[in-house]
């Protein structure tokens, strides 16, 4: 699966953030969005978050907080969450911003000998390699005198090409990128490459070496005599038997199609969950939206176009690892021969064993995230 040209699904992204092309583009149609592009408001009360009221209160309450819509290239970062001695999109993000802090806060971080920097919260972290289309953050300030399009231009010149701001509005305090939200959007692109592959009466045939069965690395799998794969939890590689080489993109959208409009516990699509979060409540999750359909990409580079696999996948939330644990396990079941419910089987099993490896991070975009209910006119995938 790590053998295939994600290298042009990466440039597609990259292309996506610099604003030269659009993931509604690819299906000839404009999306109900809840941001519109380069949107700059001063205006609390004409914020898009309706739903959270700006009050007039003082002491804590009387501060300024930023909502910000970003999209940047997964490719280029490792990842969303801020570590030490990593490009992380939350570093950069922060260290923009460290400029429009107030007064006390930067004393305190100078009394620290910590950097200059502002403290952001976002709708959901990002692996590396994950890009986004409309990720949300926010951050605050009891500054009063910082101009929104100060704050755009910040970030904008942090890493041109590589992280953009799509909209930027002042919000009431009340408002959480996290908590506050009702639904999360993502898109895989899975690479169809016709020279490792082919296509016949609609079935998707998969090379021997690069097959749905994910392997850390290509090449390495052993062929048991019991014919059953294996996965080993340590390291989360695949050791399989015979393989299956083909499935039908039709046969993955309706294996996803029996997840839609159910609360269920995907723990064993999740990966490297806490212990206090790995059964119960926390681990449901309600989908709204899981479709997959054929579609073009076009191709940054030499031109023409690649065909893909397009997952679009709406819910309330997703566990770590979530969507590309399903992406992978569609497509092993799809090709497997599977009847329409194996996904659902699956959530019933004891081990995580029983779901395929996490799909390469390259496919993967955040489309969208939405503070308002779900309206299914917001999707890509009819």
């Amino acid at each position: 699966m790590y053998a295939r040209p994600w290298h042009k699904v990466v440039d597609f992204y990259a292309d996506m953030v610099k604003g030269h092309t659009s993931l509604s583009g690819l299906f000839g149609k404009e999306t109900q969005a809840e941001h519109e592009d380069a949107e700059i408001r001063e205006d609390h009360e004409k914020s898009e978050v309706v739903s959270f009221p700006v009050k007039d209160r003082g002491g804590r309450w009387d501060r300024v907080t930023f909502k910000i819509v970003l999209s940047y290239h997964g490719g280029s970062f490792d990842g969303w969450q801020k570590q030490p001695a990593l490009n992380t999109v939350q570093g950069l993000v922060e260290r923009s911003l460290g400029q429009f802090v107030d007064e006390r806060k930067a004393q305190l971080l100078k009394d620290k000998n910590l950097p200059l920097e502002a403290c952001t919260v976002v709708a959901g972290r990002t692996d590396k390699g994950v890009s986004a289309s409309q990720q949300v953050c926010s951050f605050y300030t009891w500054r009063k005198d910082i101009k929104i399009q100060d704050v755009k231009d910040a970030i904008d010149k942090a890493a041109p090409g590589k992280i953009r701001v799509v909209s930027l509005t002042k919000v009431s305090r009340d408002f959480h990128p996290n908590f506050s939200a009702k639904w999360r959007h993502y898109l895989y692109l899975f690479p169809i490459d016709d020279a490792l592959n082919g296509e016949q009466d609609g079935q998707m045939w998969i090379n021997s070496c690069t097959d749905v069965h994910q392997q850390n690395e290509c090449g390495k799998s052993a062929i048991d005599e019991s014919n059953v794969d294996v996965m080993d939890d340590d390291n989360d590689e695949l050791v399989h038997g015979n393989k299956p080489t083909k499935f039908k993109v039709s046969k993955v959208n309706r294996l996803l199609g029996q997840l839609e409009g159910k609360l269920l516990s995907y723990k064993m699509f999740a990966r490297d969950l806490k212990a206090s979060r790995n059964t119960g409540p926390p681990t449901e999750c309600f989908v709204f939206h899981a479709r997959a359909i054929e579609i073009s990409i076009p191709c940054a580079k030499g031109g023409g176009h690649m065909k893909t696999m397009c997952i679009e996948l709406v819910a309330n939330r997703f566990l770590r690892r979530m969507v590309r644990v399903l992406v992978a396990t569609a497509i092993r079941e799809a090709a497997a021969g599977a009847d329409d419910g194996a996904l659902l089987r699956l959530m019933d099993a004891t081990c995580r064993r029983a779901t395929a490896p996490p799909a390469p991070p390259d496919g993967l975009c955040m489309v969208d995230v939405g503070y308002t209910d779900y309206d299914r006119r917001n999707c890509l995938i009819p």
